[in-house]
Formats: structure tokens, sequence, C-alpha cells
């Protein structure tokens, strides 16, 4: 008979630096005691990790991590930061049921989306092949999401997190960091919003 699945947070980093820049993540969650096990996930062509770092291979890439884990017994639930937010709507949005629920911090709407607004001189949609599209991915979820969105977003914008967050029809909860920008998210691990998050998504209906 197997026992009760093992909690485990699979983390998509974001566009900048690779996975070991991100051991906050891996902190925040351990503050919490025994029960979760993190797990940082690298990209290819990131790191040490070899491979070209394409839409399509950074997502085969996950999906096959999220795979593994869940074929061992575990209960998958998946952070994704920034790029690594499209990465996570996507292998949430994989039919199967294959993520318990999801943290998408600093999210954004599409890849596109954002280069409209920093470039709006340029024809986004005829030049950009890779398009990260968060809206689409989560119609096809329905699970528990949480958002950590940065007030002062400088790279993506706090909008486009929070029309991402608007119109997510499951199970939502917002935490919008005040006066922060992209890169400044208070992740120390004593920040009440570790606690708060993984208890929304492990139970979203109190």
């Amino acid at each position: 008979m197997k026992g009760r699945p093992v909690r485990c947070l699979l983390v998509f980093h974001g566009n900048a630096g690779f996975a070991l820049d991100r051991t906050y993540f891996v902190e925040g969650f351990e503050s919490l005691g025994k029960g979760w096990d993190v797990y940082l996930f690298e990209y290819p062509g990131y790191g040490a990790r070899s491979g070209s770092p394409s839409e399509k291979a950074i997502k085969n890439a996950a999906q096959e991590a999220t795979r593994e884990l869940l074929s061992s017994n575990r209960q998958v639930y998946l952070l994704g930061e920034s790029l690594g937010s499209a990465v996570a709507a996507h292998i949430a949005s994989v039919p199967g049921r294959q993520a318990s629920g999801i943290v998408l911090v600093t999210p954004f709407t599409s890849l596109a989306d954002v280069a409209r607004r920093n470039y709006p001189f340029l024809p986004v949609d005829l030049i950009m092949s890779e398009r990260y599209d968060s809206v689409s991915a989560l119609k096809s979820y329905g699970g528990p999401a949480a958002f950590i969105i940065a007030e002062l977003d400088e790279i993506v914008s706090a909008e486009s997190g929070l029309k991402l967050f608007e119109g997510y029809n499951g199970p939502k909860r917002l935490w919008l960091q005040k006066g922060k920008y992209h890169n400044t998210l208070a992740y120390r691990p004593s920040e009440k919003w570790w606690k708060e998050v993984a208890g929304f998504i492990t139970s979203p209906f109190p």
C-alpha cells in the first residue's frame, strides 16, 4: 500500500542567473518546518546544464521533471518566478492534474505583452517566436494559484501580473508587496507570506 504522498515544491526561476541563485525559495519553505521538499529546476542552457534555452526545450524539460516527481508518489506544487511563472502555468495546464497548486511570483500575462510595453515601436507579434502565454495556460488549470506581485515592478509591470490574477477563474489569492521592485521582493524566511502562501495552496477552501 502506498503511503501519503510527499509534498514537494518544484521551483522555476526567472530569466536572469540560474537555479542555485534562488536558494531563498528553499529557505523560505524550509522555515515552515518539516513537510516540504523543495527542488530548484534548471533550464536547458542555463548554469551547468547543457542544451538550448528555447521555450519548447524548457517546457519539455520542466514537464519531464514534473512527471518524474509524480511517479515517485509525490504531491507536486509549482513555483514560478518571472519567466518561470509562465513555465509553471504551462505545466499546470497539462492534462492529468500534474500540479496540486501553483505560486506565481512577479508573473505576466504573456511575453509578447511584456515586449509591447517595453518596446512599443516594434511589431512584436511579427518578430517574436516565443510567447510564454500564461493567460491561455491558466484557462486549462483551475486549481489554487497564489500571486506575489511587486507594486513597482519595472520589468514586467504590476499591471500585467494583476491582469493575469484578475482573469484567472480558479481559487486564487493575491499578495501585493508595496514599494517593491521586480528584484527587491521580501524573501527573508521570517516574512509571514511564506506561511500564508503555503497554507493557501494546500488548503484553498478553509
